[in-house]
């Protein structure tokens, strides 16, 4: 082993402190063999999911059965052995351990012969699943009630005859004293936990279904989560800001869909006021166009259809002022095209966008002043200062919302692979768009590091600061500013949808972003902007409902794009033709799951219904994957690159090994040159 003996000197305030953590030549020499063992360990499975718009029950299934991966683990090893309907048993008892649990014990005749039966196929499974991870790092994974159980367990040779009591007794034992509920959860806890390294989302877990917070709880337990922020995600921290735009638009959405629930059950934001508002200024206005979309009408009482109608109207009426109010703040963001409350002819019910008129639905808007249409009426500004102040005291909001900046960013660069939810945006020319910034022309990666610091401003900057003003108005732009990234059009068409019945004026232009990236030399550029552009590298993308009814493939540009946009959203299934697309990205390689729609949780329980899924293998590596051929692995390089400096300090007497002894040196210095 040679050494750099004025690499040791330069750092040695850096090695000093590391020394605390491995005092003496033999603990930092054993920490190398480890980490050296650990570099030839196969690489752990990644779990990428996108746009999962509050559709938890969907999102907790998958997410149980890490898209199929935890049913392939009970075929590979019963397949053989169990017929099917006891392998569909065991799988759904895995996802759903608390409740197949219950019903189970309702119809077994000999508990204490299932559970002995069940826990040993249970540790099976488990112990598949860990093989690929070190004792110790299993063993942090172990619920800490049962750890040290679960570890010799899953470490057991059935066949060592000096053990074979010990081991059946610990079973045993486990029924005996009335634990074998709560360790066969534990064991379960574990498989899921084991069996996915690591966990993606791109994009979009709020709006159109009933309970993104659900969904949001439990990526907070997730024990490896990153996050792509999506449109929908970044107006929901806006809201949470205090951002009254993004405020008026999270509850716009919320009135559309009728999705009332995750507002004032999830968050606990009461919508009093707003009724109340509602029910006065808009009592006696046609609110036709501003009806909610319902699947099923015979669901709903039509006075509460009516109430939900009037609130919508008068929310949006709100939404087009303030939105008008950011343009007017904000020449930068060029979107003067979206001043359109000013270009309404209210004798003649039509407004002019651009060179075109066109007919209005409804012009009856109370609050509005043609003179001045972009300010909010007393009533208004304080029923906005009322809403706003519920968001920011919504303690699960704004709990979620600190997850989604610490846990989140516009995009993420993960062992070879570029994740983001829109768009790198694009000129026609296949060159990148340029932002301006200052009088600066920002594009590419440039623009979207930029984008997300004032992003993070607009939650964290001063109250009352023209930082913390820009942020939350940047915060608006990105759900639907001009080609934002997170938006990928020329405009968003709210207001056109609702007042004019043409459909010609509902037209958002895609940003080229979207037609160039169907060439491989695109992605090639794309990646390369971002360092990237490895044999195995790719674009994984969300946002854009991939048309699979229609043939539409979710692989394109030669392999290099996969977007995993697949319909969760019920509303877009007719369109999709399924219910969502998800990505396994293992040792062995990379393949696609398309999902069927979801049947509920208690039919899967009660009958063993996965959901159907067919999984498409485009990716097979020519050598399985290791942990030194990912980011992890680079990381462990250089922590064998500082222990051996380490070793290097101890053994030239720079630093003294230390048996026994406190901390020396508790501040802590720039890390290895």
């Amino acid at each position: 082993m040679s050494y750099d003996n004025n690499k040791t000197a330069e750092n040695l305030r850096y090695l000093k402190i590391l020394s605390a953590q491995y005092p003496t030549v033999q603990a930092a020499a054993a920490e190398i063999i480890n980490l050296q063992a650990v570099m030839n360990l196969p690489k752990g499975t990644e779990h990428f999911m996108s746009d999962l718009h509050g559709e938890y029950e969907a999102f907790l299934h998958i997410l149980n059965n890490a898209s199929g991966v935890i049913k392939e683990k009970v075929e590979a090893l019963y397949k053989n052995t169990l017929p099917e309907k006891e392998r569909a048993i065991l799988a759904t008892l895995i996802y759903y351990t608390d409740a197949k649990l219950k019903e189970i014990k309702e119809t077994v005749s000999d508990l204490d012969e299932w559970y002995r039966i069940t826990l040993h196929r249970l540790l099976e499974v488990c112990r598949l699943v860990s093989s690929k991870y070190t004792r110790a790092k299993v063993r942090q994974a172990l619920p800490k009630d049962f750890a040290y159980i679960i570890d010799e367990l899953l470490h057991t040779n059935y066949g060592e005859l000096n053990k074979e009591n010990y081991y059946a007794n610990i079973l045993s034992t486990i029924i005996e004293v009335d634990q074998a509920d709560e360790f066969i959860i534990a064991v379960c806890d574990t498989i899921k936990r084991l069996v996915v390294d690591r966990l993606h989302i791109v994009g979009d877990i709020f709006d159109r279904g009933p309970r993104a917070d659900i969904i949001m709880d439990s990526l907070m337990e997730h024990h490896s989560v990153d996050i792509q922020w999506g449109n929908h995600d970044i107006l929901w921290m806006g809201a949470a800001a205090g951002s009254r735009t993004c405020i008026a638009n999270v509850l716009n959405n919320s009135m559309n869909y009728s999705n009332l629930e995750v507002i004032e059950t999830g968050y606990g934001i009461s919508l009093r006021p707003l009724a109340l508002f509602a029910n006065e200024v808009y009592q006696h206005v046609n609110t036709d166009c501003f009806r909610p979309k319902i699947s099923d009408e015979s669901s709903y009482n039509p006075k509460d259809v009516l109430l939900v109608s009037r609130m919508h109207k008068a929310i949006a009426i709100i939404l087009f002022k303030l939105e008008g109010q950011i343009v007017l703040r904000n020449p930068s963001f060029q979107m003067e095209d979206r001043l359109l409350l000013d270009k309404i002819d209210y004798e003649t019910k039509q407004i002019t966008i651009g060179s075109v008129t066109y007919p209005l639905s409804d012009t009856e808007f109370p609050t509005v002043d043609p003179q001045n249409p972009y300010q909010l009426s007393p009533e208004e500004s304080e029923l906005m200062s009322q809403l706003r102040f519920s968001f920011q005291q919504s303690e699960k909001l704004q709990r979620h919302a600190k997850f989604l900046y610490s846990k989140g960013g516009l995009y993420a660069c993960c062992n070879g692979n570029l994740l983001f939810h829109g768009c790198i945006p694009m000129n026609m020319d296949e060159t990148f768009m340029a932002f301006d910034v200052n009088g600066e022309k920002l594009t590419g990666k440039r623009f979207l590091d930029y984008a997300e610091s004032v992003a993070r401003q607009g939650y964290y900057a001063k109250p009352g600061s023209p930082e913390r003003q820009l942020g939350k108005d940047f915060l608006w732009f990105l759900w639907c500013g001009k080609h934002s990234p997170l938006f990928g059009r020329e405009k968003m068409a709210t207001f056109e949808r609702l007042l004019i019945p043409d459909p010609a004026a509902w037209t958002e232009s895609k940003n080229a972003y979207y037609i160039h990236s169907k060439k491989e030399e695109v992605c090639l550029k794309i990646l390369h902007e971002f360092g990237l552009g490895g044999a195995h590298s790719h674009i994984i993308n969300g946002h854009i409902p991939v048309k699979s009814k229609d043939g539409e493939q979710p692989v394109k540009a030669g392999g290099r794009l996969i977007v995993i946009d697949g319909g969760f959203c019920k509303a877009y299934q007719p369109t999709t033709g399924i219910a969502g697309y998800t990505l396994i990205y293992n040792s062995y390689g990379i393949r696609i799951s398309s999902h069927e729609p979801f049947a509920g949780v208690d039919n899967a329980i009660r009958n063993n219904k996965d959901i159907l899924s067919t999984a498409i293998v485009f990716e097979t590596m020519e050598n399985r994957i290791k942990n030194a051929d990912t980011d992890e692995g680079v990381q462990i390089r250089e922590n064998i690159g500082d222990l051996k400096l380490l070793l290097n300090a101890y053994r030239t007497g720079l630093i003294k090994e230390r048996h026994k002894g406190k901390l020396e040196y508790p501040m802590y210095p720039q890390r290895i040159k």
